[in-house]
């Protein structure tokens, strides 16, 4: 094979990825923004799944494995138990475990973004463009403040964002599927 067309074969191989990868952001991108509900129920049983699976190999590590030591093997046993359980447990309640995640999620980021702003503030006096560092500091509190008090409408809002991004994002990787270049590279 010549270098030329090894170049060829990997930019060929570039632009399909580009473009699968592009087409699938667009795909669900599309499913969140029409089903959010049904698209986050789906996500929380590949989470459960994924936590099953992986409870399977925690608790076949400790049951095979010669090398670890015995607390070790038991530790990886529990854990693996309660992985599985807990992926059981949320396989069969979906829809609570969904909106249990969905304001654990918007918790979570309501307390980073407080913790980005206060960060932010501390670093005030190292920072070459104060106004922006504490208008950034502000913003960041007040919607980590907003997302405490109404986590799961902030999940939701989240959500929606994060679908109107794969449908851009997934419409970008299509036209630099078509665009790609070695030089881009």
């Amino acid at each position: 094979m010549s270098l030329e067309s090894a170049e060829k074969s990997a930019v060929n191989g570039i632009r399909t990825a580009l473009g699968i990868g592009g087409v699938l952001a667009v795909i669900v991108g599309i499913l969140i923004l029409a089903w959010p509900g049904r698209t986050a129920a789906v996500v929380t049983a590949i989470i459960a799944i994924y936590a099953i699976a992986a409870g399977l190999v925690y608790a076949g590590l400790g049951i095979f494995s010669k090398a670890k030591g015995g607390w070790s093997r038991v530790g990886h046993i529990v854990l693996g138990m309660l992985f599985v359980i807990a992926g059981i447990v949320a396989f069969f309640n979906l829809a609570q475990t969904t909106e249990f995640l969905a304001i654990f999620l918007g918790i979570l980021v309501g307390v980073m973004w407080i913790i980005e702003g206060v960060v932010s503030l501390s670093t005030l006096s190292e920072s070459r463009s104060k106004g922006w560092t504490i208008f950034f500091a502000i913003l960041s509190i007040i919607a980590g403040i907003v997302l405490l008090f109404s986590p799961l409408w902030g999940a939701l809002v989240l959500w929606w964002v994060l679908g109107i991004s794969l449908v851009v994002l997934g419409i970008v990787q299509i036209i630099r599927a078509f665009t790609f270049s070695p030089l881009d590279a």
